[in-house]
């Protein structure tokens, strides 16, 4: 009887189009239930006799609630528990065994399940769970905790990782006067050095210091007279010269484009949805950019800086181009790639919201906080109910991002709306007659679709049919006009001025806690988890004022917890990146992971020391960075040391100054610096904003010549998630879907392909041919070593210039012997193919 009508059910459900599992085992949960409530007593008599003493003397030890850890998520002291299963899923199909997970690990057949591990049951045991599953599984056992799992994680014991513990205020290391170090840097870097039985090698020559400091700092090459300058100051005063151009480069407006670009990375910026649906654009993702730009340059306090991005909508201020920044900064949450296409909005929030705490948890903490979405953490001390205590907070908050509803996108958005009167416009204005035809336009379609909707009602009132092929494709095609009309009418004020539009966060209308969601499936949800933080960064007093009420999401206690000086992960986090961008490494070199599978620290004190200096000025960028640049450590040189080596390959004892290739954005803009052609004003808007005004009036839009005619700065390049410009994409740019703290550095022929062939790179280095020829202040038969000098930041050696002289001789010979009569032309293409080379070579790619 029993076994019967459970395969039934399972029989006749389990492949039906939209039941998932989760929801299966519920119904088989309550189906068994009413079963053994008709049932005679003897199902439960043998559950008790044979299955309950087995299961407590073989299973409960891992996997019960009284276990010190339940291994694998299972647990089966439930009825409810067991047949949830774990992260493998279900362990019983009720009424065959076969396909039950639990019979096969207690039978050995399948090697990876093998329970209990250490020995095989009495083939008499087996038996019995084999007759029982095939009985229909009766279980008299209830759970009040509705399958919830609860953590077994030890939350004081995982205080004591070094991550988790506050940052210890040390005294830097004292030497005798006129010792190597400088700075507290060079202190703490020194004592290991010593420790390791390893010298540092020589100071950097100033040219190739003062090349390094412009590529760090603003991302573009030194000028040749500011080089000359700057060896000649270096001669009378090395370190007043170096702390003038440090503090010129932090003042300088690329300063932000530099370092705002390293955040964009770990913010995973881009201007489109990706995903499935590319073609979704987000309009408005450019000011967030901005923002970020804009941040860098003005020193904003970083503790500032990650509170507007969590929560700027809740913060105040009487001026309102501050607060529309604030506003803005909520963009960091609404930047993430979407399942646009999923049917379920319960999951599509769901999805959201894990997004955002990845990329929150990398980006703020360097803690992947979405592991614990299905079980508790599995390294880190982060239980399953701590993400769903915070992923209520982003539940409790609406994301507005500005995409169109389509059939491609079944969650469209809206926009925020900014408190500010723009002068100036990312598209042009809409004149009076635009507006007036405009709206012509959305009223005729409207009055059509009525006029189809009438002739459809007389025929089904004649007794006709529905809508033919035709007419339904006309109704789509009208809607869709409508929709992108009332879009496009909406971003004009009455005036026919663009408003102020932004992606962003706010509160939403409702505010609730998370349910907790066994192994992360919505059809699983069981009790709602009480908004709140990760326990293991959070003290006693910190978990008291935890509680937060039903009048807000939370979203501005998490940031003010989250940029707190208490936090002992923010700052850490934050300087390792900086000192990764400055050294190439970072202290810790994992540098989105300061878990339990992320790499130690080199120097722990070190690390802790910038960490609480930072807190001190004032959580300053600019300061941490001045205080990285100006130390010893920072300004050795590259050479290559025998014996240092052999003890640290690695260079984690930072014996010498790392050979970096420079990054994407570097490359491309110094090529557009050396032709003369680089526009450093910072344009206006983007062109996705501008291309997709096209999308609202039926066309489409072309982003991918842009790169070819731009001449600003790469980070104001579209950035359309899969597709990014081939100048970035060829030398490892971040993959903008996902959080990304330090790009991957590879070495490919297709690289060398690109700045052989590329158009662009041609172009630029006939540029700056021209620009060599037309300067009058340049001899002809110095221009090879002004090519030098420009990209490389040095002069050419006397052997190096005997060859250029000898390549131009040649090129001007070839060129006669081919028969060119243009001495002119032959000279331009011979400096345009010498300039090319210098592009292409490993000396300007890589900085020493």
């Amino acid at each position: 009887m029993i076994r019967t009508r459970v395969e039934d059910l399972w029989l006749q459900v389990r492949w039906q189009s939209g039941v998932s599992a989760g929801i299966l085992l519920i119904l088989m949960s309550v189906c068994v239930g009413q079963v053994y409530s008709q049932a005679d007593s003897a199902g439960i008599d043998f559950f008790e006799a044979k299955i309950r003493p087995a299961l407590i003397k073989h299973c409960y030890e891992c996997h019960s609630q009284e276990a010190e850890k339940s291994k694998g998520g299972l647990l089966l002291d439930t009825r409810e528990a067991t047949l949830l299963g774990g992260d493998s899923g279900p362990a019983l199909v009720p009424g065959d065994a076969e396909k039950s997970l639990l019979m096969a690990a207690i039978s050995y057949t399948d090697s990876s399940l093998e329970m209990p591990p250490k020995y095989k049951l009495e083939a008499s045991e087996i038996a019995d769970f084999r007759r029982w599953i095939e009985m229909g599984a009766p279980d008299p056992r209830k759970s009040d905790s509705a399958g919830i799992i609860t953590s077994v994680i030890d939350i004081e014991a995982g205080r004591e990782f070094w991550a988790y513990r506050p940052p210890e205020a040390g005294v830097a290391p004292q030497f005798p006067a006129g010792s190597w170090p400088a700075t507290d840097i060079d202190r703490y870097v020194y004592t290991s050095l010593q420790q390791a039985g390893i010298e540092p090698v020589a100071d950097a020559d100033p040219a190739t210091l003062l090349r390094r400091l412009h590529y760090d700092l603003i991302g573009l090459p030194p000028q040749p007279d500011a080089v000359a300058a700057f060896v000649e100051a270096c001669a009378t005063d090395r370190s007043a010269a170096i702390a003038e151009v440090v503090d010129g480069l932090l003042a300088s407006p690329q300063f932000g484009e530099r370092w705002g670009r390293h955040w964009l990375d770990v913010a995973r910026y881009a201007e489109t949805n990706g995903k499935d649906v590319n073609v979704v654009f987000y309009p408005e993702a450019w000011r967030y950019r901005d923002y970020v730009i804009k941040s860098f340059n003005e020193d904003k306090p970083y503790d500032t800086f990650l509170t507007e991005q969590i929560a700027g909508d809740q913060m105040s201020s009487p001026d309102k181009q501050v607060r529309a920044q604030q506003v803005i900064g909520t963009g960091f949450l609404a930047l993430g790639s979407k399942q646009l296409n999923l049917k379920s909005e319960k999951q599509f929030r769901y999805d959201l919201v894990d997004e955002q705490l990845q990329t929150l948890g990398k980006a703020m903490l360097g803690t992947s906080i979405s592991c614990a979405r299905c079980h508790d953490h599995k390294f880190d001390p982060i239980p399953q109910s701590d993400y769903y205590a915070m992923a209520g907070i982003f539940l409790s908050s609406d994301t507005w991002y500005g995409t169109y509803s389509s059939v491609q996108n079944r969650h469209a958005s809206e926009l925020i709306e900014l408190p500010i009167q723009e002068t100036r416009f990312a598209f042009e204005p809409l004149t009076e007659e635009g507006m007036a035809d405009k709206k012509l336009q959305l009223r005729r379609a409207q009055e059509r679709i009525e006029e189809i909707k009438g002739e459809l009602f007389r025929a089904r009132r004649d007794g006709g049919q529905g809508p033919n092929a035709e007419q339904r494709r006309k109704l789509l095609q009208l809607n869709h006009v409508i929709t992108m009309l009332e879009k496009e009418i909406h971003t004009y004020d009455e005036d026919g001025k663009p408003i102020a539009l932004a992606m962003g966060v706010t509160d939403s209308e409702t505010i609730a806690d998370a349910q907790f969601l066994v192994r992360g499936e919505v059809a699983l949800a069981r009790d709602e988890v009480p908004r709140g933080f990760l326990q293991v960064l959070s003290s006693e007093t910190d978990a008291a004022s935890q509680t937060l009420g039903d009048d807000r999401s939370g979203r501005l206690d998490l940031a003010k917890w989250i940029a707190s000086p208490d936090n002992p992960l923010t700052a850490r986090v934050m300087v390792n990146r900086v000192w990764m961008h400055l050294m190439g490494n970072g202290i810790v070199a994992s540098v989105d992971n300061f878990g339990a599978t992320g790499k130690a620290p080199s120097h722990p004190e070190l690390l802790d020391h910038l960490a609480l200096r930072f807190i001190d000025q004032d959580w300053s960028v600019k300061g941490l960075i001045r205080d990285i640049v100006l130390s010893r450590t920072y300004q050795l040189s590259s050479d290559f040391e025998s014996a240092a080596f052999s003890t640290d390959p690695d260079n984690a004892l930072r014996w010498r100054a790392d050979k970096r290739r420079l990054d994407a954005e570097s490359i491309r803009d110094s090529i557009l610096a050396f032709s003369g052609k680089l526009e450093i004003e910072a344009p206006y808007g983007s062109v996705i904003a501008e291309q997709s005004r096209n999308l609202f009036t039926g066309g489409s839009a072309d982003i991918y010549g842009f790169e070819a005619t731009s001449s600003h700065r790469s980070v104001y390049l579209p950035i359309v998630r899969k597709q990014v410009p081939d100048s970035l994409d060829v030398f490892d740019f971040a993959d903008p879907s996902m959080a990304v703290g330090k790009r991957e550095t590879t070495t490919v022929p297709s690289q060398a392909l690109f700045l052989m062939n590329s158009e662009f790179v041609r172009a630029q280095a006939e540029a700056m041919a021209t620009r060599l020829i037309e300067d009058d202040q340049i001899e002809r038969g110095k221009r090879g070593d002004a090519a030098f000098q420009l990209i490389y930041g040095r002069s050419g050696t006397a052997d190096e210039m005997h060859k250029a002289g000898t390549f131009f001789r040649k090129s001007l010979e070839l060129a006669k012997l081919t028969g060119s009569s243009d001495e002119t032309a032959a000279y331009h293409e011979a400096l345009t193919n010498f300039c090319h080379a210098l592009f292409a070579s490993a000396e300007f790619l890589y900085v020493n």
